[in-house]
């Protein structure tokens, strides 16, 4: 037989069918029992999820967050809950078609379009996964001068070392990895949920914060930062990776196994990014709770930290918070590498050596945040770190509209094809996205307008 006799329901409708496997050296790595419990299963099945919602609170979203609860109070929180949302729902159909299909989104696109498009859209990737690295190279070298005292070049230059952290966590196998960040997001989701109960936030404007207002997009400075945290809230990267990292389980492929797995992996990742919303609306209820009214500048991350003890009157209540700044950039460096492996890998076919992909990609990131942080210092890593986000929105479009075609489509994905209801909700929420990340880049671009 063929291998397009050989495809079962979900794998037919492709130009060509790839010839490598989406991450070979853990793909089917993590055994699933067959005859356990619901809880057993799903602890099995977890973990993917909490790789994917380190990416909703890296460090380009701190400073947005901060200066939107500052000026704004809790207004803002109902953009961070519908970002939320549609992340929630581009996700689970991120894991369906890794799932269905056993493609990642990239070897999807290839398969589906051709050699020279994919190069195009590879390239695209690559400059979105470097400005996300870049803005983890700026996020721990900030937390490294906070914390330490390390200037901001030697910052930088340490974070290199993290190839090294990598490179030993891969070894030890894919559930070593999840692990790690697992303890990371948890100490995340800790120090800010302490910094919430210490800041005294008021209870009632707070959950009033999440019901919409039309303040929001009539009054120009709320409508901008509310793009930039929707901006920075739904990552291009995070689509390939989930649709790859979901294929490390061992589950039967065929449609009681599949069906299973989307059930069980769509619930891990919704539980995760439940907790990354969390951890989003504690960085802007913070920022609500400790400066709004205040006058104070917090339009960036160090300012927040110098004002956070004296305004609240705990200690450390900037240490933890600069604490949690250095675990986030940690966390998404691990995603990056991972993602850029995938990209690679699935647009051109191209496998090199782990270490080399990921020097290559962090010194990339290193050079430009280390020539401008030396001319321009502090103020010059703000701008960059606004300027890493518009490359992400640029490149978003070219991962959900693929997304979205393929999960809706009967021919790729038979009987777990999208439905109308999510087929009609999947592409109103790409309109928006797609809308307002114009707007946000065409504004910046025009105005040189900071986000801070």
């Amino acid at each position: 037989m063929t291998m397009h006799a050989k495809q079962t329901n979900g794998e037919q409708g492709w130009l060509k069918r790839s010839s490598n496997i989406s991450l070979e050296e853990v793909n089917s790595s993590v055994k699933i029992p067959r005859k356990a419990g619901f809880w057993r299963k799903f602890l099995a099945f977890a973990g993917p999820g909490s790789l994917v919602a380190v990416g909703y609170v890296d460090p380009g979203n701190w400073a947005t967050s901060i200066a939107g609860g500052a000026r704004f109070g809790y207004t803002l929180l109902f953009v961070i809950l519908i970002s939320n949302l549609i992340a929630m729902l581009l996700q689970g159909l991120s894991a369906k078609l890794g799932i269905v299909t056993g493609r990642d989104l990239a070897q999807a696109t290839r398969d589906a379009t051709g050699k020279k498009t994919a190069i195009f859209l590879w390239v695209l990737t690559e400059l979105a996964i470097i400005a996300t690295d870049l803005a983890e190279v700026i996020g721990s070298a900030i937390a490294l001068n906070l914390l330490f005292g390390i200037p901001l070049l030697m910052g930088i230059l340490i974070t290199t070392l993290d190839v090294l952290l990598l490179l030993l966590l891969q070894k030890k196998g894919f559930r070593i990895i999840e692990s790690i960040i697992i303890v990371l997001m948890t100490t995340i989701f800790v120090v800010f949920a302490f910094e919430v109960i210490i800041s005294k936030p008021e209870v009632s404007s707070l959950f009033n914060g999440y019901i919409p207002k039309a303040e929001i997009v009539t009054n120009p400075e709320m409508l901008f930062i509310s793009l930039g945290i929707l901006g920075a809230t739904v990552m291009p990267h995070n689509l390939y990776l989930h649709s790859s990292i979901v294929q490390t389980r061992k589950f039967d492929r065929n449609r009681k196994g599949k069906k299973e797995a989307i059930k069980f992996s769509i619930l891990d990742s919704t539980i995760s990014l439940t907790v990354a919303f969390l951890i989003n609306s504690g960085i802007l209820i913070l920022g609500a709770a400790a400066f709004h009214g205040t006058g104070l500048d917090v339009s960036e991350i160090e300012g927040a930290y110098k004002l956070l003890s004296p305004t609240l009157g705990v200690g450390i209540a900037s240490t933890l918070f600069a604490v949690a700044l250095l675990a986030s950039g940690q966390n998404s460096t691990i995603t990056g590498t991972l993602t850029g492996q995938i990209v690679m890998e699935g647009f051109v076919n191209l496998r090199i050596s782990p270490w080399l992909r990921r020097l290559i990609t962090r010194l990339i990131a290193v050079v430009p945040a280390f020539i401008v942080t030396w001319i321009a210092g502090a103020k010059g890593t703000g701008e960059l770190l606004l300027w890493s986000q518009v490359v992400l929105s640029l490149q978003l479009p070219f991962a959900v509209i693929p997304l979205v075609m393929f999960t809706s489509s009967k021919k790729k994905m038979g009987e777990f094809a999208n439905r109308m209801w999510i087929k009609v909700l999947a592409w109103f929420c790409t309109a928006i996205i797609l809308a307002l990340n114009i707007f946000l880049v065409g504004y910046i671009i025009i105005t040189g307008h900071d986000l801070g």
